[in-house]
């Protein structure tokens, strides 16, 4: 007679103070901060510490393809040189160095060293306290959801049968593709078309509405100009239609209206730069009562989700809070958690302070409210325009294309900033802080910046509120009187 072996005890429940759901750049901030605190975390994580990729890869080939441009434009300064030869086997290895600087900071191994306890796997909630990794369960007193988002192929027939790329895929690409075609025209696709075709490869960017659509239309009205220029085929307010496998690789059928003649657009690969999902369909949300919103997480202001003890941060979060996003707006957004859930600080977050930048060159970057949004919530505006042809140190370096764009109201508080041009990033920094603490343009025109630098440009915008105020009679009588006094 056999009697069964017993089956393994489950192991007991952990009881954390925190535990955060999806270890990228988010989830990593909030746990990270909590440990140094003393905060017991838990990190559940079913695929890669750090998050995908595919952010850090298109910035190494961003900044590549801006060297290779560099030497196709050095003859401008008088100095002759040939076409760049791009070498594919370095390219990803420089690819691979980026990604490799920032592993440690996001290994599990750190996480353990600082106290955090790491779970591989995959967590879904079982009741409104409770969350489950296989047969481990998890009671903690808050819970943080930064799970973020993935690409998803829109529905469109035949593109289910086709092997698409996406950002994360050029992270491990050892080849560039010699025809790619780059459906969507966000920032991502923007940044990838622009970076692949200065480093040698035919790109088509496929977009159904317009290029970076939200953005300043004169800002982009010069980056598109750019784009055309370097040989980027576009079609922007184009539907696709369908799509097929073809000899070689794909063809895409499109159209740019009800009216319009098809068009076959092929190419030898697709990559799928639409706007991702939130990556929460796995996490069984209804049972612990967390409301959806938009396609992500309902928050409130303080990024807290309809069941109190849970937050949400990140791409997967709905609503307003999700107009953008990115690696900075989480971190941002874990700020404000910690200091709700372990201070019982409240905070708000204003997606407005947010900063936005693009990684092509020219740059676009942007902060606050757009001219249309001012012009709708503030009625009366001041717009001030400052170009980087009258600075002369874009002068020196041959980055003349741009200008910095100020929304004021009509006394002169900053209402936004856009900046298009060489190192619009940089440049917007100091306007993010101006934004936050409700300065005006005046305050910026008495900034002392240096020279020779770009920041000239940003101080000369401000300025230029000014300008009318020389030509008031009060203000010209006035010098006149004191002018008698010697």
């Amino acid at each position: 007679m056999s009697l069964d072996a017993p089956s393994p005890a489950k192991p007991a429940a952990l009881t954390p103070d925190l535990c955060v759901i999806g270890a990228g750049t988010a989830g990593l901030a909030v746990a990270t901060a909590a440990a140094a605190f003393g905060v017991s975390v838990v990190i559940i994580e079913r695929d890669r510490m750090g998050g995908p990729a595919g952010g850090s890869a298109v910035m190494a080939l961003a900044e590549a393809g801006a060297r290779a441009q560099a030497i196709r434009d050095a003859r401008q300064f008088g100095i002759a040189a040939g076409e760049a030869e791009v070498n594919d086997a370095q390219l990803h290895d420089h690819v691979q160095r980026v990604l490799a600087a920032a592993a440690p900071n996001a290994s599990a191994e750190r996480m353990t060293a600082l106290g955090a306890t790491v779970i591989r796997g995959e967590g879904r909630f079982i009741s409104r306290s409770t969350v489950a990794v296989g047969d481990q369960t998890i009671k903690a007193r808050r819970f943080v959801i930064a799970t973020g988002a993935r690409n998803t192929a829109p529905p469109t027939p035949g593109l289910d049968t086709i092997a698409c790329l996406t950002d994360a895929s050029l992270a491990t690409a050892t080849r560039r593709p010699g025809r790619l075609i780059v459906l969507g025209g966000g920032a991502t696709g923007t940044a990838i078309a622009q970076a692949m075709v200065r480093l040698g490869s035919e790109v088509a960017l496929i977009d159904s509405t317009e290029l970076l659509g939200g953005e300043d239309p004169e800002a982009v009205a010069i980056l598109r100009r750019a784009l055309l220029r370097e040989g980027v085929a576009l079609h922007e307010r184009t539907q696709v239609l369908r799509a097929q496998s073809v000899r070689g690789g794909v063809r895409l059928v499109v159209t740019r209206g009800d009216d319009s003649a098809e068009q076959a657009i092929e190419g030898a690969h697709l990559l799928i730069a639409t706007a991702p999902v939130p990556a929460i369909e796995t996490l069984d949300l209804e049972l612990a009562g967390i409301a959806v919103e938009g396609g992500g997480i309902r928050v409130d202001r303080g990024l807290r989700s309809s069941n109190r003890r849970v937050y949400a941060i990140g791409d997967c979060v709905g609503g307003a809070s999700a107009i953008i996003r990115g690696g900075h707006v989480a971190e941002e957004q874990a700020r404000l958690v910690l200091r709700n859930a372990l201070f019982r600080q409240p905070g708000r977050f204003d997606a407005g302070l947010v900063p936005r930048l693009t990684q092509t060159r020219p740059e676009l970057a942007g902060v606050g409210l757009s001219e249309d949004a001012a012009r709708a919530k503030a009625g009366a505006i001041r717009v001030l325009r400052w170009p980087y042809a009258e600075g002369e140190r874009a002068q020196a370096g041959r980055e003349t294309e741009g200008f910095v764009k100020l929304v004021t109201d009509a006394k002169g508080r900053l209402l936004g900033v856009t900046i298009v041009g060489a190192r619009a990033g940089e440049l917007i920094a100091p306007w993010c802080l101006a934004l936050k603490h409700g300065m005006s343009a005046q305050d910026m025109a008495e900034l002392v910046v240096p020279y020779p630098a770009l920041s000239e440009v940003s101080r000369r915008a401000a300025t230029s509120f000014l300008a009318p105020l020389a030509a008031k009679p009060v203000l010209r009588r006035l010098i006149g009187f004191l002018r008698r006094f010697g």
